[in-house]
């Protein structure tokens, strides 16, 4: 986590809080006290549970509009204890870091001059969830500033003892006041000749710590430096000196610096331009590496024919001396490679209108061979039999009802012919493929609709003797108890989903444990209805 992250479900916001100065530059400061902060309620609790947040945290001058600078550290918080009189935080805080002597003299100005005072005072800057409005913890603290106007007006509010003069306190009820007693004088001129060495010490110091951190070339580092040293600064001041520095420097450099080539982000050769091009002539889909390609652009398929074959004359051969690529990919494997795109990309386009209803009754298994094809309905156990104490385990009656097919081809092809070429008909041509894929997929939808249709809707015999749909009584062998002829309504509809339910499950083809299966506990998923029932259903 970055130091200025902001952790997940927190809120930031920053608190004024109240400071007291002690001897050698520490300050008492009431970091957070409980109550109502930039419209957020702080209760007494939240506060409590973040004390050990409190310790090592930093001192800067101003919140950081964007990152931290060194130069603003001003001092660190440490001893964080629990103020019951004021119901908040208090920490000691040390003045250290280039900014601390900042920090003392506004200490000091703040508790020696009189009414006005400037709105200068001491924010908190936190996270914390909430609800609502109401603080639950404080989950972070980032630092605690001093600021121009803080968002509840803290100020210093008490001195203690401090080198070069004698600090004196008053009380009241509500709030302490604080006056400077002189000891009989004004500073003396060696006091303030010290305060200008310790600013002198400063700037050296931000002079240094800016120059190394900017990186800078020895000619470009030295001429900045000679703008600063021995001069008194803000610390702006050099922040905008090394800005345009690095901005002149690289004005200088930039029309001489080497660009090498550009990012790799695909290689292609003569093939995939084809491949593309005929993608394209045929609408097909192209590769997902080849979608950025640029391509020639073919007028038809006349124009592909002759350009690999050269065979102008169409005597239907290949003409080495006037084809203009010599490549392992033919025309054929070209127009294949697209046409298939054809067949898949209708395919799926039938499948989204409809025609693939069989896909969600049905489980597609691939097969290596043309072997026949066993497909076995394993049978279930049934209830388990009790076992007295030590003796053996008995058999499970468990079977299977094994279901035989065999593989059928189905197909043929579309000539491509040299009139067709010739004729450059290659509309024609991408149409004969999406033709192919309408009637491999209706294919499939009637094989698997005959399943419900044949033998007058009793379906194909099983390897038990029955109709796929009989009402046998499952009790029997053969007997399935799944054929209805109530006509479909709300009620039937009803009447089938409970026979479903109340189907018993195969145990096994044998007597004795026909239908003695245990329910299959289920309820229909599916319809299948004529377009005649499709309103009633």
């Amino acid at each position: 986590m970055q130091d200025d992250e902001i952790p997940e479900g927190a809120l930031r916001v920053c608190l004024a809080a109240e400071g007291q100065v002690g001897a050698q530059g520490e300050f008492e400061v009431l970091a957070i006290t409980a109550g109502e902060g930039n419209g957020w309620v702080f209760p007494e609790a939240a506060l409590r549970q973040s004390l050990a947040l409190w310790e090592g945290v930093e001192v800067f001058i101003d919140h950081a509009e964007q990152t931290r600078s060194v130069r603003d550290l001003a001092g660190v918080c440490a001893a964080p204890r629990w103020d019951t009189a004021a119901g908040g935080v208090r920490v000691r805080l040390r003045a250290v870091g280039p900014s601390a002597e900042l920090l003392r003299e506004v200490g000091r100005q703040m508790l020696a001059v009189g009414e006005p005072l400037p709105r200068v005072g001491f924010s908190a800057d936190v996270a914390f969830t909430a609800r609502g409005r109401e603080v639950q913890e404080i989950v972070r603290v980032y630092s605690l500033d001093l600021v121009f106007n803080p968002a509840r007006g803290g100020a210093f509010v008490r001195a203690l003892h401090s080198k070069g003069g004698k600090m004196t306190e008053e009380h009241e009820p509500s709030i302490q006041k604080v006056t400077l007693a002189k000891d009989g004088q004004n500073a003396t001129q060696p006091q303030a000749e010290g305060l200008a060495g310790q600013r002198a010490q400063l700037n050296r110091y931000l002079l240094d710590v800016g120059l190394q951190a900017a990186k800078l070339p020895p000619a470009m580092e030295a001429y900045v430096r000679g703008q600063f040293e021995g001069r008194d600064f803000e610390p702006d001041q050099l922040s905008r000196a090394i800005h345009e520095a690095r901005r002149l420097l690289s004005d200088l450099a930039g029309p001489g610096m080497a660009v090498g080539p550009g990012r790799i982000s695909g290689m292609y050769d003569t093939r995939d331009q084809l491949q593309a091009a005929v993608d394209d002539l045929f609408e097909a889909p192209r590769d997902e590496h080849l979608k950025n390609l640029k391509a020639h652009r073919l007028q038809g398929i006349r124009e592909l024919y002759l350009m690999l074959i050269g065979d102008y004359d169409f005597h239907g051969g290949y003409d080495r001396t006037r084809a203009q690529f010599a490549l392992t990919t033919d025309f054929t494997g070209l127009v294949k490679n697209a046409l298939n795109k054809l067949v898949v990309n209708t395919w799926e386009m039938l499948g989204q209108a409809g025609y693939d209803w069989w896909s969600k009754i049905s489980v597609v298994e691939h097969f290596n061979n043309l072997n026949q094809i066993t497909g076995i309905l394993v049978g279930t156990v049934g209830d388990l039999p009790t076992v007295a104490e030590g003796a053996a385990y008995p058999e499970l009656a468990v079977g299977d009802s094994p279901e035989t097919a065999t593989f059928t081809k189905y197909g043929g092809y579309v000539p491509l012919t040299l009139e067709l070429i010739d004729r450059d008909e290659t509309r024609k041509l991408k149409a004969y493929a999406r033709e192919l894929a309408s009637a491999g997929l209706r294919k499939i939808s009637r094989l698997v609709a005959a399943i419900f249709t044949q033998a007058g809707g009793l379906g194909p015999t099983m390897a038990d003797g029955g109709t796929l749909f009989n009402a046998t009584v499952a009790t029997t062998a053969g007997g399935h108890q799944n054929l209805r002829t109530v006509a479909l309504s709300a009620a039937e509809w009803d009447a089938v989903g409970q026979a479903v339910y109340n189907q018993p499950m195969l145990i096994k083809n044998a007597a004795g444990v026909y239908g003695s299966g245990p329910k299959l506990a289920i309820s229909p998923r599916y319809l299948l209805v004529p377009r005649t029932l499709q309103l009633t259903a």
